[in-house]
């Protein structure tokens, strides 16, 4: 595989695994609507794998990649985004909210641990440290998400 379709690749599982955790969190916390939450997934499944795509795009562009690879991070970039944001959307129309969201916090980290031991091999790192930072970082959206949506509940439920 080129290194431009594993940055594509990357790019898109980590922000799909980050951007829905947060979704997900957030609207679970604020609203406690399984389909609000399902339908915000399908969403951004669509809307932010079709944004990073195209911002990769516009990246690769300015950066003065060829035409092949400007194709090629854009659409490994569309299609990890894509594919890692619906995989959310099982637990939450299978399982009840609360159990769909715990669900969904330990598979994001999951995926994230295996990118981040894919990399570091890669690298020749020990896979501990990338570890650590990418699943602290997304632990750190989810914390932030809950607790922007605990406060938008209370905001607009008075």
């Amino acid at each position: 595989m080129s290194h431009t379709a594993e940055s594509g690749l990357g790019f898109g599982l980590t922000s799909g695994v980050i951007t829905t955790l947060g979704l997900l969190v957030g609207t679970a916390a604020s609203t406690h609507d399984a389909s609000l939450v399902a339908g915000s997934i399908l969403t951004i499944a669509l809307a932010d794998s079709m944004s990073d795509a195209f911002g990769m795009h516009v990246s690769a562009e300015s950066n003065n990649a060829s035409e092949r690879n400007t194709w090629v991070v854009t659409f490994a970039t569309f299609g990890a985004k894509l594919a890692t944001t619906l995989t959310f959307l099982i637990p939450v129309l299978i399982l009840p909210l609360n159990a769909a969201v715990w669900i969904s916090i330990i598979w994001g980290c999951l995926l994230l641990i295996g990118l981040s031991s894919f990399i570091a091999k890669q690298r020749g790192e020990h896979i501990m440290k990338p570890i650590i930072e990418h699943v602290g970082l997304a632990l750190l959206v989810v914390y932030l998400s809950n607790t922007l949506g605990d406060n938008i509940k209370q905001i607009f439920s008075k």
